[in-house]
C-alpha cells in the first residue's frame, strides 16, 4: 500500500498521484505542467510509471493542470477507466480538445520557424486531436457527490464537493489490503468560500492520511466584497482615461464569474451603461454553455436566476467572439471595452494579442484575477517588468496593472488550515504549491507529521 508523486510536487501544476493497493494502480489526476513554454519539456518527459499498467484514473476536476496530460497518458498505453463527476466529464473533454488544438498549432508554428532557420526537422505535437478524442472514450462511471462506490475490490471512493469549479471534488479512498485499512483523502483544489457562483466547499471527512493542496498556503485573500469594489473601480477609471481593460481569463469558472459580476455591476449602475464586453475565447464560450446545463451546482442566488429562466452570464453589450477575424477586430477599439481572453496566465491564446495592442498604452489597464505561475508572462507583468516579450517583440509595460486576489478559486491559508483540522489526519502530505509556500504552511500545522514529496518520490502507507 503506497503512493507515488508524479506532478505538482513542490510545484503548482501537473497534479498526478499514483496509489498502489490490493493489486491495483489508481491514478488521481493527470495534469499538464504550465509555465513559460508552450511546449513544456516537463510535459513530454516520462511519467515515472508504466502508463499501460494504470487500472483506473480518478479525476478531481477539469482544470488543465489536473487533466491536461490524459491524452498523452492514453497515447502511451493507458486503457483503463476514467471516473469523474458529470460536469467534470464534459468540461475535461473541452479542455483536452482545446489543449490538443493548441499543441498542434504550436508544433506547426515551430516547424515553420525551424524551416526558416535552415533546420528542416518537423516538430511533433505532444498529442493531437485524435489522441484527445481517444482519451475521452475512456470516461466511464459518473461519480455523484457523497455516494460511495467500489472502484475495485478493496478500494471504495467517495467524491465530495470541493467548491473550486463546477464539478470539482475532493476524494476519500477507503483502502483495504489484507488486514491493513487506511483512509486516504485527496483534497483536490479547495475552493475559496463566499465567491459569487458556487457554494462553499463541504467539510471534509476524517482520514488517516491527507494530501492537501497548498497553492495559497502562505497568505490570506482579500475579502470578495472589497475585491469586487476594486474591480469595478479599475474598470471605471480606465474608461475615464479612454482605454480598454484586458483581463487574462481562465475559461472555466473565472470567465463565468466575471460575466456574472459585470452583469451585476451594470444592473446596480456601478459600471458605465455604454460598456462593451468581449468574451474572446471559443473555449470559454463553450464552457459557459456547459455551465448552464448544471444549475444544481451553484449557490442559492445563481440557482434562483436559473429557476427564473434568467441567464446569469448574459448582459447588454456582451459580444461572444469565436472567430479569429472577430478577435482581431477588437484591437481596432481604442477605449471603452472590457476584453476577457485566455489564457489566464497569458502563456498562450488570444490574450497575448490584446496585451500586445494595449500593454504599452497608459490609458489601458490589465487586471489579473487569478494565480500566475512562476515564469509565465502574467507573473512577469505582475512582478513589475518594465517590458516583456510577446511574439518576439519587446512591448513596454505602461498600462495600469491591477492584481486582485480576492477572486481566487483557491482557499487561502486560514481556510486551508480550517479544512485540514477537520480531517483529524495523523499524517499530512503537501502537494500543489511552491516549495517556499509549503514550508510556511507546514510550520502552521503544529506537531502533525508532514511530508513534502519531490517528483517521483514514493511514500509507504
Amino acid at each position: 500500500m503506497k503512493i507515488s508523486f508524479h506532478g505538482a510536487d513542490r510545484d503548482v501544476t501537473g497534479s498526478c498521484h499514483l496509489v498502489e493497493v490490493a493489486g491495483k494502480k489508481i491514478l488521481v489526476d493527470c495534469g499538464a505542467f504550465q509555465g513559460s513554454h508552450e511546449l513544456d519539456e516537463e510535459n513530454s518527459a516520462p511519467f515515472g510509471f508504466d502508463c499501460a499498467a494504470i487500472d483506473i484514473l480518478l479525476l478531481t476536476h477539469a482544470h488543465l493542470d489536473h487533466c491536461g496530460r490524459i491524452p498523452l497518458l492514453h497515447k502511451r498505453g493507458f486503457r483503463g477507466e476514467i471516473i469523474a463527476t458529470g460536469a467534470t466529464r464534459e468540461l475535461a473533454r473541452l479542455v483536452m480538445l482545446d489543449a490538443a488544438h493548441i499543441q498542434e498549432e504550436d508544433a506547426q508554428r515551430l516547424t515553420q520557424r525551424r524551416a526558416r532557420g535552415h533546420t528542416p526537422a518537423a516538430v511533433a505535437p505532444l498529442y493531437t486531436t485524435p489522441d484527445a478524442l481517444n482519451a475521452c472514450d475512456a470516461f466511464g462511471r459518473v461519480a455523484v457527490y457523497n455516494q460511495p462506490f467500489t472502484v475495485a475490490p478493496g478500494i471504495v471512493a467517495t467524491y465530495f464537493d470541493a467548491g473550486h469549479i463546477l464539478g470539482s471534488a475532493g476524494i476519500l479512498l477507503e483502502l483495504q489490503e489484507g488486514s491493513q485499512k487506511k483512509r486516504l483523502l485527496f483534497s483536490g483544489d479547495i475552493g475559496n468560500p463566499g465567491r459569487p457562483l458556487l457554494p462553499p466547499p463541504v467539510d471534509p471527512p476524517q482520514a488517516d492520511v491527507v494530501l492537501i493542496e497548498t497553492t495559497y498556503g502562505d497568505r490570506l485573500h482579500k475579502p470578495i466584497g472589497p475585491s469586487i469594489d476594486e474591480f469595478y473601480q479599475a474598470i471605471g477609471e480606465t474608461f475615464q482615461r479612454g482605454g480598454n481593460v484586458i483581463i487574462p481569463t481562465f475559461a472555466l469558472e473565472r470567465a463565468q464569474e466575471l460575466l456574472f459580476l459585470l452583469r451585476q455591476g451594470r444592473e446596480e449602475n456601478r459600471l458605465p451603461p455604454a460598456m462593451q464586453v468581449f468574451l474572446d475565447s471559443p473555449m470559454a464560450i463553450t464552457a459557459t454553455e456547459i455551465f448552464g446545463r448544471y444549475p444544481e451546482g451553484y449557490g442559492p442566488a445563481v440557482a434562483a436566476l436559473f429557476r427564473d429562466s434568467q441567464d446569469p452570464f448574459n448582459l447588454p453589450g456582451l459580444h461572444l467572439t469565436r472567430e479569429s477575424s472577430a478577435s482581431a477586430a477588437i484591437n481596432r477599439i481604442a477605449g471603452g471595452a472590457v476584453i476577457l481572453a485566455g489564457s489566464g496566465m497569458a502563456t498562450g491564446g488570444r490574450v497575448r494579442h490584446h496585451l500586445r495592442h494595449n500593454l504599452w498604452r497608459p490609458q489601458s489597464s490589465v487586471i489579473f484575477v487569478g494565480f500566475a505561475g512562476a515564469g509565465t508572462l502574467a507573473r512577469q507583468i505582475i512582478d513589475g517588468a518594465k517590458s516583456v516579450k510577446i511574439f518576439d517583440e519587446t512591448i513596454a509595460v505602461r498600462a495600469q496593472i491591477h492584481t486582485i486576489n480576492g477572486f481566487s478559486a483557491h482557499a487561502d491559508q486560514a481556510e486551508l488550515l480550517a479544512w485540514h483540522a477537520k480531517t483529524k489526519a495523523q499524517r499530512t502530505i503537501l502537494v500543489h504549491g511552491e516549495e517556499a509556500t509549503m514550508r510556511v504552511f507546514a510550520g502552521k500545522l503544529g506537531g502533525a507529521k508532514v511530508d513534502m514529496p519531490a517528483l517521483n518520490d514514493t511514500i509507504e502507507l
